[in-house]
């Protein structure tokens, strides 16, 4: 296309032309998308395509093993990331089995 007539058209005339590039491209990325699929299938490798579209199993809830003894609101279950209440007293001497939630009062608090 002349770029001279391009320059010519107005701004509603190139946004009429934009959405008629945008449909047509639209358009041929997915007729192409189904040729790569039919061939993946074709080839047995759609089954690794679609691994990446499940989702993970749902675990159960992990309970508290660590409370923070300044704000026992705060606890952790040992998994991920140190909570940033307890990086400052680790650092500072402390042994993470200080922090470890007394088995009895999980259960009390299990059945209450």
């Amino acid at each position: 296309m002349d770029t001279a007539h391009l320059n010519s058209l107005s701004l509603d005339e190139l946004w009429i032309l934009h959405e008629q590039v945008t449909a047509s491209l639209t358009q041929k990325m997915l007729v192409q998308k189904a040729k790569l699929e039919e061939r993946l299938h074709r080839m047995g490798l759609a089954g690794e395509a679609t691994r990446l579209d499940r989702k993970r199993r749902p675990y159960p809830p992990v309970r508290p093993k660590y409370r923070n003894p300044k704000n026992p609101a705060e606890t952790w279950s040992g998994r991920g990331r140190l909570p940033r209440w307890l990086r400052p007293q680790l650092r500072g001497g402390g042994k993470l089995d200080e922090f470890l939630i007394d088995q009895a009062s999980v259960q009390k608090s299990a059945v209450n």
